[in-house]
C-alpha cells in the first residue's frame, strides 16, 4: 500500500509516519502544506521551513505548497497537492480534533483514497512517554497557554517534562499532548531518522504569556 504522510515535523505526525512503516506500509511521500497564515485552522506553522531538511534526514521525498491559511479554502491546496501523487491513503497525527480528521476524511473521500489516523483517541500522556521510550527527540517551539513560561521554549521533552505537562493538565486544565493548541513541537531526531538536525541559530519571541521558539540555521549530520 502506497501511503502519503501529512507531515509538520511535529511530534505526532512523525509518531504516526513511525506507526505506519511499522505496518509494513510504503511511505512514498511526506506531505507539507506551509501556511503564509501563522493561525491556520489546519496547518502547523512554527518552523514548518525545516520539513525539507527533515525529510533529507528520514530519507523521504517531501513534496510541498504554499497556502494562504484561510480557514477552510486552505483545504483545497491539499487536495491539489494529494490528488497528484499516485497513492492509496494517507496518514495523518490526529488523535482528538475532529475539525482536522473530518476535513481530512472528506479530501481522501473526493480522492477516492483512505485516511488513516493511528493515534486517532488515544490515551496522550501514554503517547508521549512511547514517543519518548522509543527514543525520539523532541523539543518544544511554541506554548501558548496559562502555565507555561518562557523557560519551556526549546525545551526537550523527557520524562521529567511529562510529569511537568501532567500536574499543568491537573491545575489548568491543559491537553498533555498539546491537541488544545496549548504547545507545539519539532522532532530532531530518533530511531526513523538516517541522520538528525543539528540547530546552529536560534531565537525566542516572547509575548506577556505566550511565546515562539524559531530555528533560524540547522543542519544535517551524521547521526552519534
Amino acid at each position: 500500500m502506497k501511503i502519503a504522510a501529512l507531515f509538520s515535523g511535529g511530534k505526532d505526525s512523525v509518531y504516526a509516519l513511525s506507526i505506519a512503516q511499522q505496518y509494513g506500509w510504503d511511505i512514498t511521500h511526506l506531505v507539507s502544506i506551509l501556511p503564509k497564515n501563522l493561525d491556520s485552522w489546519m496547518y502547523h506553522s512554527i518552523n514548518i521551513h525545516l520539513t525539507r531538511l527533515l525529510s533529507d534526514a528520514l530519507n523521504i521525498p517531501l513534496v510541498a505548497k504554499e497556502t494562504t491559511g484561510e480557514k477552510e479554502k486552505e483545504l483545497n491546496d491539499l487536495e491539489n497537492l494529494l490528488q497528484t501523487l499516485p497513492i492509496d491513503g494517507v496518514i495523518s497525527g490526529a488523535i482528538a480534533s475532529e475539525y482536522q480528521r473530518t476535513r481530512i476524511e472528506r479530501i481522501c473521500h473526493n480522492l477516492h483514497i483512505r485516511s488513516f489516523t493511528p493515534l486517532w483517541h488515544k490515551d496522550q500522556t501514554r503517547l508521549l512517554k512511547d514517543q519518548v521510550n522509543a527514543g525520539f527527540h523532541i523539543i518544544i517551539v511554541g506554548v501558548y497557554a496559562d502555565g507555561f513560561s518562557e523557560e519551556w521554549l526549546g525545551k526537550k521533552i523527557d520524562h521529567e517534562v511529562i510529569h511537568d505537562l501532567e500536574r499543568l493538565h491537573k491545575g489548568k486544565s491543559i491537553n498533555t499532548a498539546g491537541e488544545g493548541g496549548e504547545f507545539e513541537t519539532l522532532v530532531i531526531d530518533g530511531p526513523l531518522f538516517h541522520k538528525r538536525i543539528q540547530i546552529e541559530d536560534s531565537t525566542i519571541s516572547w509575548h506577556r504569556d505566550n511565546g515562539s521558539y524559531y530555528i533560524q540555521k540547522a543542519r544535517i549530520v551524521e547521526k552519534d
